[in-house]
């Protein structure tokens, strides 16, 4: 828009609230704790790429996230401590998680891999980063679930109650 840093520009203001809505829209615990999970993001190159980068424990926000999701998964109060253990030692690279190779494959190995070569030392968070983190990130599976929605409550069929339709989607997909 060729205008000045002190002058409003209207793009500006458009773009900047669409990326706040996708924001707040994909800023969930889940996605919190994934991200807290991903051993890319503790490891000094990437922490080194860009000035403003700090490791995820050390966001308050995505933190109080991650926590929230966290005992949600984990209600039993012996299980959550322990969880929690196992995640300080994960990232702040103490004990077995402060070895050459595990330290090293950080920045370099996709995440999924990491957790199953130097996860086994924190079996409870290994077993959920490695259900967090072997998620597809492709909606291939939602539009599946829509195209046999629409099949279903097709117009000869649009008497169906949604939860009756939502039962015969899920046993189509589950034959």
């Amino acid at each position: 828009e060729k205008k000045q840093e002190h002058e409003e520009s209207t793009l500006y203001n458009v773009v900047y609230n669409f990326l706040i809505d996708m924001w707040t829209k994909s800023n969930t615990p889940l996605h919190c704790l994934a991200h807290s999970l991903n051993p890319r993001y503790y490891s000094p190159e990437w922490l080194r790429s860009a000035p403003n980068r700090f490791a995820p424990h050390l966001d308050m926000e995505i933190a109080r996230e991650r926590k929230s999701c966290l005992q949600r998964f984990f209600p039993n109060t012996e299980e959550h401590q322990l969880v929690n253990i196992e995640f300080g030692k994960f990232s702040s690279s103490v004990d077995e998680f402060n070895d050459r190779d595990s330290l090293l494959d950080r920045g370099v190995m996709d995440p999924k891999l990491w957790w199953v070569v130097h996860g086994d030392v924190a079996p409870n968070l290994q077993h959920l980063a490695l259900k967090l983190l072997g998620q597809p990130c492709s909606s291939s599976c939602c539009e599946r679930n829509w195209s046999t929605y629409s099949f279903i409550n097709s117009v000869r069929r649009n008497k169906i109650t949604p939860q009756r339709v939502e039962n015969l989607v899920f046993v189509h997909n589950n034959l």
